[in-house]
């Protein structure tokens, strides 16, 4: 029998096949390991970090928010219906003040909206720039003190309804203490909540 083209014992071919792995092995740990560039990291940080910066600065930057409400502000319920009193002709009169060295009353004027409030008020002297906010920012004293009249069309508002009314209208008199500054001296904004009726009202400080 020709013993040249006999097939290695199984053994002698797992030793030869372990062998090799051994010499491959010594040879990757013995070759030099590849390097990159030096720019090659420095481009792609760059790159990852232009593409993850944040926004400019300019696009956080606050924006002061116009007053949403002056510092006297009032809200009428209809307790006929249950619902807002929406369309209720309203005026604000500065009855005294200690900062006033005129006889003359500012008076402001309003109508409620669908909720029945009144959060701003405007001027009824035509041109007249004074504000409600201006009136009590330009008193002495944190301490000051101003007295007001809210003044309610309550009469036409009920006829225009088809309801008749006892009151031709209702007055709410009170008095303001402070300049309408918040955080300052105490102030707390003055809010003035009415329940109306045709025949009753009442009515008492709110916030």
């Amino acid at each position: 029998m020709d013993t040249d083209n006999q097939t290695p014992h199984p053994a002698i071919q797992v030793g030869r096949i372990t062998d090799r792995l051994a010499l491959y092995q010594r040879q990757l740990e013995q070759s030099p390991k590849p390097s990159l560039p030096p720019s090659a990291p420095t481009l792609s940080s760059s790159s990852s970090s232009s593409s993850s910066s944040s926004p400019p600065a300019t696009q956080h930057t606050s924006i002061p928010m116009a007053m949403a409400r002056d510092p006297i502000t009032c809200h009428v319920l209809n307790t006929l219906t249950g619902s807002p009193a929406a369309n209720l002709p309203v005026t604000l009169t500065l009855v005294s003040s200690p900062a006033s060295q005129t006889q003359n009353r500012l008076e402001f004027h309003a109508v409620t909206d669908s909720d029945g409030r009144v959060k701003t008020w405007t001027p009824k002297s035509t041109g007249s720039g004074t504000g409600v906010v201006d009136i009590l920012g330009a008193l002495p004293t944190g301490d000051s003190r101003t007295n007001w009249q809210l003044s309610f069309a309550v009469g036409a508002w009920f006829e225009a309804q088809g309801v008749e009314s006892f009151w031709p209208e209702v007055d709410v008199k009170f008095t303001v203490k402070g300049r309408g500054r918040e955080g300052e001296d105490g102030w707390r904004h003055y809010h003035v909540p009415v329940l109306l009726g045709p025949w009753n009202y009442s009515t008492y400080r709110g916030s």
